[in-house]
């Protein structure tokens, strides 16, 4: 019991810490969470932390098959993704001052925002790399070979993510009143050059 409650609180470090580094999806969930509120960003957020954990997933319990396959598409995955993140950020920069302020509380939309991050995030699968390596930093390589140690250590991934997920939500969320009028479409501007610019920088990356 001590030996899974440790690899749980190892994992749940080692999800929190790959899902720290804020980048467009980072500054996806932070602007929906200021235009739309904090449920709009949780539904963002947890997508992008359920691609996190299949990844973890997939390096836990070593489905090389699985890997090899994502690894051998990644050109084509990382060319879908960088052409969504520049789509979705000039979609941004578009955006008319005082739109989309707002949006229906509908299943369909917190689902779609859902996709979105989770797909984006699928679309990087050069962090199973990341995951392989803090494994074996974390001393859990060796353990693998344990259906119920793999796991819990999946658990406490998905677990990590989400809180830092739920940690930059709620922070961007105390916020949220403090942009009227103005103030939106300089998120829209800054959100939109920040997306888009790294779906640039990973179409470049792939010359």
């Amino acid at each position: 019991m001590t030996g899974h409650l440790n690899v749980l609180l190892k994992g749940l470090v080692i999800g929190f810490v790959i899902a720290a580094p804020v980048g467009p999806i980072g500054i996806l969930c932070a602007r929906r969470t200021i235009m739309h509120g904090r449920r709009a960003g949780f539904f963002s957020g947890m997508g992008a932390a359920s691609a996190d954990t299949i990844y973890g997933f997939i390096a836990a319990f070593g489905l090389t098959v699985i890997s090899d396959f994502l690894l051998d598409h990644q050109i084509l995955l990382r060319l879908t993704g960088g052409a969504i993140l520049c789509v979705l950020g000039i979609k941004t920069l578009l955006v008319p001052p005082g739109a989309e302020r707002e949006i229906p509380k509908s299943i369909k939309k917190y689902a779609g925002m859902y996709t979105s991050t989770f797909l984006l995030t699928l679309t990087n699968p050069m962090t199973i790399f990341s995951f392989a390596a803090v494994f074996a930093g974390f001393g859990l390589a060796g353990t693998m070979g344990s259906v119920s140690i793999a796991g819990t250590l999946v658990l406490g991934v998905f677990l990590g993510s989400g809180l830092w997920w739920l940690f930059l939500i709620g922070i961007f969320s105390l916020f949220k009143k403090r942009f009227e009028n103005h103030e939106p479409q300089w998120i829209n501007r800054f959100a939109g050059i920040i997306i888009a610019g790294s779906g640039v920088f990973i179409l470049a990356s792939l010359i």
